[in-house]
């Protein structure tokens, strides 16, 4: 299941509004279930701001410590996929947590990692194993593009990641080919290919800053920056 942009916390304090994402989110999940899915994908802003409130926050907690059956297993090296986290590996696989559908997040720009410690809300969740949150990068002057390969049977998804950066940095980026995908060797045309980018990612501009149009993104065009692992 894909959801993207919650934004838990938007108009909290209004009188009539204050609850609408949480409602929304505790139905994702709800459908999550009702459809039995093997994992949820987020594409960014779950939280409407960096520092949500602590209702907010316990209520997003509560709604993820549900049960529901999973049945993929994880292929790719996860100190890559998750190499920034305290505890890289995918949450599931913790034995020391009972953890039984996946939920996969990027950041966008309302809950992207900021402060001195650059951390953010997605990275509480990943503390305490509800989100594996991926799709970060570290460094301001390169561009890795991680994966994690999933399968289920004999369906395999190799899913790309690539988490909110100012427009004109990841414009640079590209331009000064500072930008590398990693790509499975091993049977690399079996793969469904699924690159999942931020909606605040300006991909059409009226301004005159510098953005990556959506030919950056085309596979003719990313293909060009891969790496086999």
């Amino acid at each position: 299941m894909i959801a993207t942009h919650i934004d838990l916390g938007f108009m909290e304090k209004d009188a009539v509004r204050r609850n609408d994402t949480c409602v929304t989110f505790d139905e994702i999940l709800k459908l999550a279930q009702e459809n039995k899915v093997d994992f949820i994908l987020l594409g960014g802003d779950l939280f409407h701001e960096n520092k949500p409130s602590k209702k907010i926050l316990h209520t997003c907690l509560k709604l993820l410590k549900k049960m529901f059956p999973f049945h993929f297993e994880i292929l790719s090296d996860q100190s890559v996929d998750f190499g920034f986290s305290k505890f890289p590996w995918v949450s599931y696989q913790d034995g020391n947590l009972n953890i039984s559908i996946p939920v996969f997040s990027i950041h966008d720009n309302h809950d992207d990692p900021m402060g001195a410690h650059a951390r953010c809300a997605l990275d509480i969740l990943s503390c305490v194993g509800f989100v594996n949150h991926f799709g970060r990068s570290m460094s301001k002057d390169k561009i890795n593009i991680s994966l994690v390969l999933l399968q289920k049977g004999s369906t395999k998804i190799a899913l790309y990641d690539l988490g909110s950066i100012p427009d004109e940095r990841l414009y640079r980026m590209f331009v000064n080919k500072k930008v590398t995908m990693l790509r499975s060797k091993e049977d690399e045309n079996s793969w469904f290919n699924l690159f999942v980018i931020t909606g605040h990612q300006r991909r059409v501009s009226k301004r005159k800053s510098r953005h990556c149009s959506e030919d950056f993104y085309s596979w003719q065009e990313l293909k060009d920056y891969c790496a086999s692992i």
